[in-house]
């Protein structure tokens, strides 16, 4: 694991353009603060813009290897869930954040970046519910089994983190989607009775920006569900 350079260009609804530049360390969830060249000092997203309301992404948060999510932190919960990319590719217009028309920044918001190695597998489900509760799932798979995600934040699953609430947008990621190892493609939402009610398809974040895409059918999710990924490798 390296520390590497992440980049953003975020817009605001008074036209400004936010830039945001810095070292995160692959592995580990890390602030990216402000770039020095158009700020006096790195500066953390809500310092520097508070009150300014997210439009879009100029340029998604960007890795030279692989993202596998970015997030707005505030006050210790996922507030928004921020487009992200490998380096230099875009789909050719702006990025919304997922789910969302807008995001009005506070003092205290943090943009936190997941980079990771290019071989490292972690597969990550984002999702936003009809409550406005943004949550990330995440696994490592390291063979071939059922791998249940969980909260990055609580260690809980799907279930437990999204009872009564039904996903209006989704997204997914993992580098297993370029290899045959999905074997189902994506993930699975499984219900109690272990049997498939919904599920999203995984791009690989090497080869394409993340596609949000909303879910087939509108399900509210009980207490027992999972958010199952099985490789075959």
């Amino acid at each position: 694991m390296a520390n590497v350079t992440a980049k953003a260009q975020i817009m605001m609804s008074d036209g400004s353009v936010v830039s945001m530049s810095g070292t995160v360390a692959e592995g580990t969830a890390t602030e990216l603060k402000t770039g020095t060249t158009y700020a006096v000092a790195a500066t953390s997203l809500g310092q520097f813009a508070e009150g300014k309301t997210i439009v879009s992404f100029i340029q998604p948060v960007s890795v030279p290897n692989q993202a596998s999510y970015a997030y707005i932190n505030r006050r210790g919960s996922i507030a928004a869930i921020c487009p992200i990319a490998h380096e230099g590719e875009v789909n050719g217009k702006p990025q919304p954040l997922l789910g969302m028309n807008g995001f009005t920044l506070q003092a205290g918001d943090t943009l936190m970046v997941m980079a990771n190695t290019a071989t490292d597998r972690e597969f990550s489900w984002q999702v936003r519910t009809n409550t406005g509760v943004c949550a990330i799932f995440a696994a490592t798979p390291s063979s071939g089994a059922d791998n249940d995600l969980t909260h990055i934040l609580s260690g809980q699953g799907a279930g437990t983190s999204l009872v009564g609430q039904t996903v209006t947008m989704q997204a997914a990621s993992s580098l297993d989607a370029a290899n045959s190892k999905l074997s189902t493609g994506g993930v699975l939402i499984l219900d109690d009775k272990g049997l498939p009610v919904n599920g999203c398809t995984a791009v690989d974040p090497q080869s394409q920006p993340l596609i949000p895409c909303p879910p087939s059918a509108m399900s509210r999710y009980g207490l027992n569900w999972v958010a199952r990924v099985t490789t075959s490798s």
